[in-house]
């Protein structure tokens, strides 16, 4: 039987080179790094759904996913059966989260992929409300500052008609290379999710029955796993077919499966179960007992 997770990096990668192929070939992607483009609606927003970036799958799940990812991991390690319920998973998600963190949030100070995108040309632009794009100092792009015409005035040159009363709006980084966020985030959290979930139903060799069976919840929570990494994958689709350019969807899936790769280390490392309700003591494994 084929491992799992070499099955979901088949899926994965099948999906994005699909999708990509798709876009190029019936001009369905968006150019999220040009500031002319990104700020105006899908050129298909009107005729196809998801191309709109306010569909619900976009707004309360993809831009959300980490927090879904979060709850689904707390739920499915809590009801685990004991033999599974491993330092090893916790770790593995201390480092996925760790990964999200420094690619989106903060490394040092901005986040890696701020960082890229500046260092290839990328500037920090403010989208007026009549259109216009004005380039602001990069600090207020890794800071997500808020500008106003009142406050902020020395920023905007003469020539810029500014609107009336009182206006504000953040700047984002445009140009330069923008990877696909949101498919580094979908490739790893797929990834991760199908790695853990596969453990339920591969319990260690040696592992004692009162030791691999399944609590009453933890069928909810693989019911769970199961939809977010059903949804991950249609929201890779979508992604894949209307948003980034090709290059920009390809780096995104090679960081986040280079990312999951990081978050296997844990598996070659010893570790104990923390905890088993059955006997009230942790046991020890090698790696390969309990991950088999």
């Amino acid at each position: 039987m084929p491992d799992p997770r070499t099955v979901a990096l088949a899926v994965v990668t099948s999906i994005v080179l699909f999708g990509t192929v798709y876009s190029v070939t019936y001009d369905t992607y968006l150019d999220t790094s040009n500031p002319l483009i990104t700020a105006q609606p899908h050129h298909l927003h009107q005729s196809d759904y998801f191309a709109s970036k306010n569909n619900p799958l976009n707004v309360y799940f993809t831009k959300k996913l980490w927090a879904w990812i979060t709850a689904t991991f707390l739920f499915h390690f809590f009801t685990s059966p004991a033999a599974i319920r491993t330092r090893a998973r916790v770790t593995q998600f201390l480092i996925a989260t760790a990964v999200w963190l420094a690619f989106t949030s903060w490394f040092f100070g901005p986040p890696v992929f701020d960082r890229l995108t500046a260092s290839t040309g990328g500037e920090c632009v403010l989208h007026l409300p009549s259109g216009a794009v004005v380039s602001v100092p990069q600090q207020y792009c890794y800071t997500k500052s808020t500008i106003s015409n009142v406050a902020d005035a020395p920023l905007f040159p003469a020539a810029v008609v500014l609107p009336e009363g009182e206006w504000s709006g953040v700047p984002r980084l445009r140009k330069g290379h923008d990877v696909s966020g949101h498919i580094f985030l979908l490739t790893m959290s797929t990834l991760f999710l199908v790695d853990q979930l596969r453990l339920s139903f591969s319990p260690p060799r040696g592992a004692r029955p009162s030791e691999t069976q399944w609590p009453p919840m933890h069928k909810w929570a693989v019911a769970l796993g199961t939809v977010v990494v059903s949804a991950s994958i249609f929201a890779t689709y979508t992604t894949s077919v209307y948003f980034h350019t090709p290059l920009e969807k390809f780096t995104g899936y090679i960081m986040g499966v280079i990312a999951f790769g990081l978050t296997q280390l844990p598996h070659y490392i010893p570790s104990q179960t923390v905890s088993s309700p059955a006997n009230g003591r942790s046991t020890s494994r090698s790696p390969s007992d309990k991950l088999s």
